[in-house]
């Protein structure tokens, strides 16, 4: 079962209304900074005193960076072959960011769908 945060399927669904209106390159362009910029605040997590809770407080942002980044993939490329590694990629991240939680006793990530089209506004 695929598990994402409501922090990421909220980026990823603004994103998608973001970019309703521009080209699809410039839209995944502008969509990855944002994504980007929040990945790397994120990771800059202040030391806890626990190298394994610091590793995770690092690792947990970037895998959900590349699950932004894959999910930006999918709603804008067209390569079926980098479509289905963006798929893969949202498996796995999501798997090891469970695994890592679990290893210092965190709770698993709420399970949720992966938006991947840009929802139609009333």
């Amino acid at each position: 079962m695929l598990k994402l945060t409501f922090e990421t399927i909220l980026v990823a669904l603004a994103l998608g209304s973001a970019a309703s209106a521009a080209a699809p390159e410039s839209a995944f362009v502008q969509a990855n900074k944002v994504a980007m910029a929040k990945m790397m605040s994120a990771m800059n997590a202040a030391p806890s005193g626990d190298v394994d809770v610091d590793f995770v407080n690092m690792m947990e942002p970037h895998h959900r960076g590349a699950l932004d980044m894959a999910v930006l993939e999918l709603r804008y490329g067209t390569n079926p072959q980098l479509r289905r590694i963006a798929q893969e990629i949202i498996v796995g991240q999501t798997q090891e960011i469970d695994a890592m939680r679990m290893a210092i006793g965190r709770p698993l990530t709420a399970a949720a769908p992966v938006p991947t089209q840009q929802e139609k506004q009333p």
